[in-house]
This record gives C-alpha cells, sequence and structure tokens, in this order.
C-alpha cells in the first residue's frame, strides 16, 4: 500500500474566521469546532443549527463546505480534542467553516472524503497528531505543515468509495438513533415546562390546572405565584450527594463504565475501559443515580443510572442520590430545567471563563415550585421515555463500537470488500 503526505493529494486551509458581526460583511452561517467535534457527516440537514455570522468575500470563497471535503480540528485545550473529523456530505451556499478549524480539499481523482474521514478517526492518525501537535499547558496545536505531512494510504478509488458507503450507513443509523434521543427528550423537557412551569398538570378533572382557573397563590420564598397546596423545596429535600469513591487502579483487570466529560460529550453515555487506564479515583454510580456535572453549567450534562455493572464517573460530576426512586424522573428533568441551568450558571465561579465550576453543596440548595403527588405522577408518566432512552444509547454504544473496530481492519486489509 503506497503512501502519499496529505499535501500532496489534498489541498489543506486553516480557517480564521470568527463569530464576530461587522457591518458591510455578508452574512453567513458558521460551522464550528463543536459542530466538526461532534459529527461524523455534515449535512443540509443540520443547516438552520449552525451559528449566525458575517465574513469577507475571499474568506467565504476559501472556507464555503463543498461535498467531498472534510474538516477537522486543528487546535484546542487537550490534545485528545485535536484531529477531529467530519465528511461534508452536502454542498452549502452560505456555510463556511469557522475558528479553530482545518479544511481539506480531496484530489478527487485520488482521494476519497469519506475515505480520508475514516482514515481520520483511526488511532494511526490520533497517535500521529497527538506527536505532532505543538504547545504545551494552555493550548495545543496542528500546524499547516504537520497537516500537510500526514501519511495517507492509499487503496484504489473504488475500495475508498465503498469503505466510505459502509461507513456512511453506519453513521446514518447513529445519526438517527441521536435524533430518536433528541426527540424524546424535547417530549420529556416539553412535558416538564407543561407541568411544573406553566403548572399545566391535570388537576381532579384531568383539564390544565391554571389554564382552567386552578387557584395561584403567593409563595414568599420563591417571590412568585405557585399552585395552592404546592410549596418551594430544594433538591436537599429530594436527594443526597453520594462521595462514594473507589480507585480503579487498584483493579486493574477489570472492566469499568466510566462516565467522564469528554466522553458523554462525544456519545452521550460511559466508555468502556480497564482500571489500569483510568488515573484518578472516581464516583461509583448505581441505577439510583443522577450524575450532573459541575464543571461549565451551562453546557447541561444529565446522566440517569441504568442497570449495568461497574459504572463509575469522573469527580467533575455531582451524583445525586435520590431519597425515593419515585421521583428520579421529576429530578432528572428538573436538573435539565432551564431554570436550574440559569441557577447554577450564576453561581459558577473560577479564575477562566471556560472552566467555572458551581460549587455541589450551592447546586443543592437550588429553590423550586413543588408538589410530591404530582412529581410522582411526573416521574411515572416518563418513565418509559428514560427506558427508551437508555435503549437507544445502548445501541449507540455497539454501533460505534462496530465501526470504531471496523475501521483499522479494513485499513489494514485483514477484511475486504466484496
Amino acid at each position: 500500500m503506497k503512501k502519499y503526505k496529505l499535501g500532496d493529494i489534498a489541498t489543506v486551509e486553516i480557517s480564521g474566521v470568527d463569530k464576530k458581526i461587522t457591518d458591510g460583511e455578508k452574512e453567513i452561517r458558521l460551522c464550528n469546532f463543536v459542530d466538526v467535534y461532534y459529527n461524523w457527516a455534515i449535512t443540509i440537514a443540520q443547516h438552520d443549527s449552525f451559528m449566525l455570522a458575517t465574513a469577507r468575500p475571499n474568506e467565504i470563497s476559501k472556507f464555503q463546505l463543498k461535498k467531498g471535503q472534510v474538516a477537522l480540528t486543528k487546535d484546542s485545550e487537550t490534545r485528545d480534542d485535536i484531529g477531529i473529523s467530519t465528511y461534508i456530505a452536502d454542498d452549502f451556499e452560505d456555510v463556511i467553516l469557522g475558528y479553530h478549524c482545518a479544511l481539506i480539499s480531496p484530489n478527487k481523482d485520488i482521494l476519497d472524503g469519506r475515505y480520508l474521514n475514516a482514515l481520520l478517526h483511526t488511532n494511526y492518525a490520533k497517535k500521529y497528531f497527538a506527536c505532532n501537535a505543538s504547545g504545551s499547558g494552555q493550548r495545543y496545536a496542528l500546524s499547516v505543515e504537520a497537516l500537510n505531512s500526514f501519511p495517507v494510504p492509499i487503496i484504489p478509488l473504488h475500495e475508498q468509495k465503498q469503505i466510505g458507503e459502509i461507513f456512511s450507513a453506519l453513521d446514518k443509523k447513529i445519526e438517527l438513533n441521536r435524533q430518536i434521543n433528541q426527540n424524546l427528550e424535547a417530549m420529556a423537557k416539553q412535558l416538564y415546562d407543561y407541568w411544573f412551569v406553566q403548572f399545566d398538570f391535570p388537576n381532579e378533572e384531568g383539564k390544565p390546572y391554571k389554564s382552567s382557573g386552578g387557584e395561584m397563590v403567593w409563595n414568599e420564598e420563591l417571590k412568585r405565584m405557585i399552585p395552592k397546596e404546592w410549596t418551594n423545596a430544594n433538591i436537599y429535600q429530594l436527594a443526597s450527594i453520594s462521595k462514594e469513591t473507589v480507585n480503579p487502579q487498584a483493579r486493574p483487570n477489570e472492566l469499568f463504565k466510566h462516565y467522564s466529560l469528554p466522553e458523554y460529550d462525544k456519545t452521550g453515555t460511559y466508555a468502556e475501559e480497564y482500571g489500569i487506564d483510568i488515573q484518578s479515583a472516581k464516583f461509583t454510580v448505581t441505577n439510583n443515580c443522577i450524575l450532573v456535572s459541575k464543571l461549565n453549567p451551562w453546557t447541561s450534562r444529565v446522566i440517569c443510572g441504568n442497570r449495568e455493572s461497574n459504572q463509575i464517573c469522573s469527580t467533575e460530576f455531582v451524583v445525586w442520590n435520590p431519597a425515593s426512586m419515585k421521583t428520579k424522573g421529576f429530578l432528572f428533568m428538573l436538573a435539565k430545567s432551564a431554570k436550574f441551568i440559569e441557577y447554577c450558571t450564576q453561581g459558577a465561579t473560577g479564575t477562566s471563563h471556560s472552566h467555572r465550576r458551581i460549587n455541589p453543596e450551592l447546586m443543592m440548595k437550588f429553590d423550586f415550585p413543588y408538589n410530591s403527588e404530582i412529581a410522582i405522577k411526573f416521574s411515572l408518566l416518563i418513565e418509559n421515555i428514560i427506558g427508551q432512552l437508555h435503549n437507544n444509547i445502548a445501541q449507540l454504544k455497539v454501533l460505534t463500537k462496530q465501526r470504531d473496530e471496523l475501521l483499522p481492519l479494513l485499513m489494514n486489509g485483514q477484511i475486504t470488500i466484496e
């Protein structure tokens, strides 16, 4: 298998476009670092989710997204976050690549973009980027020279396209499961808002309480009107903080389900890792637990523990242990609510804006309108939604594992496509 330097079979451009709005420039949308990081492929269906910004004509012509290209994260605060790629699956008239990224345009006579994207997800590529990133401490970056020098193993173009088609099909299934989960969470959030923000939970006649003239009273602690028979409560009244820890390195050959912030951001669930590979003590996680990130609370990261064994989590999570499983669903959605996120964001402290944390004790003092009977009914109602979320996440794990294990086998020729 012959290897070419990437710069000899593709054009690599480093994007410097940011989100600042400047008068006189053309309005466009930015496909940013996060969009690249979270997606195996960028499709036209994602168009409206991209950030609005403006850019100069030369930036638009240079960084406009076109089908067949590959975008790459080229600098970040950690080495693990650089060199993550995504395939541009459609042409975009008004979307350009944003800051902290590189745009690769393959020579289509030699290199298929989907094949390159698959190659860039292998450990082969990750090791190269880790060894060739410059910087230390605060930020790491890949230079144009390092990207251009990346050795690309070239197989016949028709085989490249077949490999690309396989991974595109897998990614479509993965993306479908993610969309289903987003829809399920949206349903649960809408119901939560309907019952606990608008107070239109079903009354004794099954009608929406507030809209049907249900009596509202002033609550002095909350400084707002709430339904009669309701009170104010804080999280401490419904859950405690679990601080039980485990040292995975003391059990080096044991396989753990490890919830970390980077893994959650990428997959929404845990990574399977052996104890010897986990560097520090972690919190233990059970089926009863709810995990809530204390780091950068404006980025909501909330996880319901499931029935898996050997679950652990990063100490960047606060582990809620509900006093009753009957209200677990309510607590899960409370942690995802806009008011809770706003409260934690305002209370977060730290020397760097990008690394601010909410004190767990302060987190637990969040005050909210509460009625135990309604909370229990709500939890029972969304129990099925939470179950479906867990099932879809499990499928995502299997599909992602299949994709990641298939990649190196296809790349090194251990298996072939007929």
